[in-house]
């Protein structure tokens, strides 16, 4: 590699590589075509990275004509991609465009027209710009697809295809995913040459310093039991299957004194990029989120990743799991279970090559502060009330919370009172 980019390297205290960089590096300087099955988290950014730069430096760019192309499936992986690769580019004297929806297309259109030797982009915002000619392909000598399954499983294989079919065929390729099946596999076979194929993890992606837990609750006491979670001490990570509870949850725990913000596809990109500072930072120590999450998002230190909705796929809990543990350092990851849910997340784990600590547990339990760190909230949330989702929330599993005889009354009174009045139409 070039001296000026090593000693950007050791200044950063990058000395050693790691076994992704270590069998991948050597053929993709020497602009062979590389497919690269790796966990999340285990250093693949510069993998292909310094490969990209080295082979790109000396070059210039023509205005919307880009050198290198790193396609990524997530605004928030694309952001992490260019600010890893950032030092090394500004040796090197390479611009670097970062080109996702959310943002302005005009502001990226005009950076393109500056200039960029190296442009890393979600396919739907690049497709918008070739689609504008606000940029071409057709000087695209090396092209990265990172994370290639999770662009598959988000629908943008036919706009990945696209993108590649306008990239000079003779380029150099190089795809990095976690799963090398089904349109993964269709993308090797038809638009990469002859490749160098290095697997350094299990298919699994578990690692030996990732603890996984299944935690099995009553459906009444799963809130609570969240909650507990979220006020401990030290960072975590909770993932909910949808925006409404994402919302809700957070409501929810900002109530209970928790430092806690959200993160999904319905916040705005500035407002993702904000939230994602403030839990890096420590601002916030509780961050919740969708799958959006599941990807592209690396935080030091991070040694808790919560399922408070257990995920839909083995795909999703290995993703969603991998923003813990990274870089060599311990994580758990826990997954919270009601009884109808148990079958189908047994036969996830067993796909993903997973065997949990399975523990019964309900909140202010001590088994569940010795697993997470779990503990009372700074301030005692109010109940929802009604369906919403915390309605168990303070209660022990199946036993509701006994009223006096004074408050039985009092109810119950209440009720005949506004039985009446909707019989009066009032």
């Amino acid at each position: 590699m070039p001296p000026a980019l090593l000693k950007t390297m050791t200044g950063l205290g990058v000395t050693r590589p790691f076994p992704i960089q270590a069998a991948t590096l050597p053929d993709a300087l020497a602009g062979r075509d590389v497919l690269g099955r790796a966990r999340t988290g285990s250093g693949k950014t510069l993998a292909f990275g310094l490969a990209l730069l080295a082979r790109t430096a000396g070059r210039r760019a023509d205005a919307k004509r880009p050198l290198a192309l790193v396609l990524v499936s997530t605004r928030e992986l694309a952001q992490q991609v260019s600010e890893a690769l950032a030092p090394y580019a500004r040796t090197l004297d390479l611009r670097l465009a970062t080109v996702v929806g959310g943002l302005s297309i005009n502001r990226q259109a005009e950076q393109l027209r500056n200039g960029a030797e190296v442009v890393v982009a979600t396919p739907g915002r690049l497709a918008d710009l070739v689609s504008r000619r606000d940029c071409h392909l057709d000087r695209v000598r090396i092209t990265v697809l990172d994370e290639a399954d999770q662009m598959c499983d988000m629908g943008f294989l036919p706009q990945v295809t696209g993108i590649l079919d306008q990239v000079p065929g003779d380029g150099q390729r190089l795809l990095f995913s976690a799963t090398l099946d089904g349109d993964v596999d269709q993308l090797v076979r038809s638009h990469l040459h002859d490749p160098v194929l290095a697997s350094v993890d299990p298919v699994s992606g578990s690692v030996a310093t990732m603890e996984h837990h299944v935690l099995t609750v009553h459906p009444a006491d799963k809130h609570a039991v969240a909650t507990e979670i979220a006020a401990r001490d030290g960072r975590v990570l909770m993932f909910l299957d949808t925006k409404a509870g994402v919302d809700r949850f957070l409501r929810h725990l900002r109530a209970g004194g928790v430092r806690a913000a959200a993160l999904h596809s319905g916040k705005s990109q500035p407002q993702r990029t904000h939230t994602l500072a403030q839990f890096v930072d420590g601002g916030v120590t509780v961050l919740v989120a969708t799958n959006v999450a599941a990807r592209g998002i690396h935080v030091d230190a991070l040694d808790l990743v919560v399922n408070v909705d257990p995920p839909a796929d083995a795909k999703d809990y290995l993703h969603r799991g991998g923003r813990t543990a990274r870089a060599g350092q311990s994580g758990r990851v826990v997954t919270l279970v009601t009884p109808d849910q148990r079958r189908d997340v047994n036969r996830m784990m067993s796909e993903a090559g997973i065997r949990p600590t399975i523990t019964p547990v309900r909140s202010g339990e001590q088994r569940l502060t010795d697993i997470t760190g779990a503990k009372r909230p700074p301030t005692a949330p109010k109940s929802s009330g009604g369906n919403a989702p915390f309605r168990g929330l303070g209660t022990r599993p199946g036993r509701p919370a006994k009223e006096s005889r004074k408050t039985s009354e009092a109810r119950k009174a209440a009720e005949a009172r506004a039985a009446a009045r909707v019989r009066k139409g009032r």
